[in-house]
């Protein structure tokens, strides 16, 4: 059970005020951090304020025992440095999985929730990559890029922090990759056991996602997105900013290339982020080599009409003076390739 757990650096006692004062109504981490910094001590807070009852941390940790997992304190050894660095770290995490990966050097990816192909593409090609040069990939568990970076990250380990209790599985999609990370990387929360996602935890869950990395990778970011959230975060908590650029004519790099704007590093291959933070471990180099395409079978007219902005498919019929017929086959034999994604209100680009 979880208070039979070794000190790992803090007494018992202590270690159960703490879970007791983050458990509490109305005190979040400042609260808490400035609780303790007032009474000297959780167990000192505790005897003074109004605090969640022993029976409840007894019942949330059989819980999270019962699924594999355990409570991570800050002032535990396993707590990660980076993240009780800052004013507003989580008290206490709620881990299920290989806890090796809180010490090991970590960049976090993030993105669209509604990822275009090639988007999806390069977030599971950078997290793949970076998992080889022997960083751990951090992510938030939502569909698109984030699902992209986690599935190509688990050879080399990743970590899903979640917006609500870490035995709420959001998006429901993505169950089966919950249940993956849990055994094969690391599932994190600062939530109670039980607790839905709700909309004020996804910004708190993006600090934690951030703080625990020393960069943020961000792949398609509208404005006033979520992905935008974190990497301001980021910028604040001292973290690097890593960018890929996209068309100012797509509305889900709009806030992408704001961040460029401001001073973002550039992104276009895993090489770009390494250069910056280094290497953690001795590894295969990543090419430096674009992955080249076997030359694709339709006219040069209309791969040079067509580009990574989506473009009308009458738009593309006029231009190259075909039928629409032609223009279909045409199409689809660039989707069959590889190379063409389509979107709303029939517009096509290139991959």
């Amino acid at each position: 059970m979880f208070d039979s757990v070794p000190p790992l650096g803090l007494d018992p006692a202590e270690r159960r005020a703490r879970l007791r004062l983050a458990r509490s109504a109305r005190v979040g981490p400042v609260t808490f951090h400035e609780a303790l910094q007032h009474f000297g001590s959780a167990l000192e807070a505790c005897a003074s304020l109004a605090t969640a009852p022993q029976a409840a941390i007894e019942r949330e940790g059989k819980a999270l025992d019962a699924a594999g997992g355990r409570f991570v304190v800050i002032g535990d050894r396993d707590y990660p440095v980076a993240l009780a660095a800052l004013t507003d770290a989580p008290p206490v995490l709620s881990t299920i999985g290989r806890l090796e990966l809180l010490q090991q050097p970590v960049v976090a990816i993030v993105g669209a929730r509604e990822a275009s192909v090639a988007g999806v593409r390069l977030a599971g090609e950078l997290a793949r990559d970076l998992g080889d040069a022997g960083f751990t990939v951090v992510s938030g568990l939502a569909r698109g890029i984030d699902t992209a970076a986690h599935q190509a990250a688990l050879a080399s380990g990743t970590i899903a922090v979640l917006a609500g209790g870490i035995d709420q599985i959001y998006p429901l999609r993505n169950r089966a990759l919950h249940r993956t990370i849990a055994e094969r990387g690391l599932l994190l929360s600062e939530q109670p056991w039980g607790l839905p996602p709700v909309a004020r935890a996804f910004p708190r869950r993006n600090r934690i996602v951030s703080g625990l990395a020393v960069g943020v990778v961000v792949i398609e970011a509208a404005t006033r997105s979520g992905s935008l959230i974190t990497a301001h975060r980021a910028a604040e908590q001292g973290r690097d900013v890593f960018v890929v650029p996209g068309s100012p004519l797509d509305p889900r790099y709009e806030g992408s290339n704001t961040l460029l704007r401001d001073g973002a590093i550039l992104v276009r291959q895993a090489n770009d982020i390494l250069s910056v933070l280094g290497r953690p471990r001795q590894s295969g180099q990543v090419s430096e080599k674009p992955r080249q395409k076997p030359p694709s079978r339709a006219p040069s007219p209309v791969l040079a009409a067509l580009g990574p902005v989506p473009t009308a498919v009458d738009e593309l019929v006029r231009r190259c003076q075909v039928s629409a017929a032609t223009m279909a086959e045409i199409l689809l034999a660039l989707e069959l390739e590889g190379r063409l994604e389509r979107h709303r209100g029939n517009r096509v680009s290139l991959i």
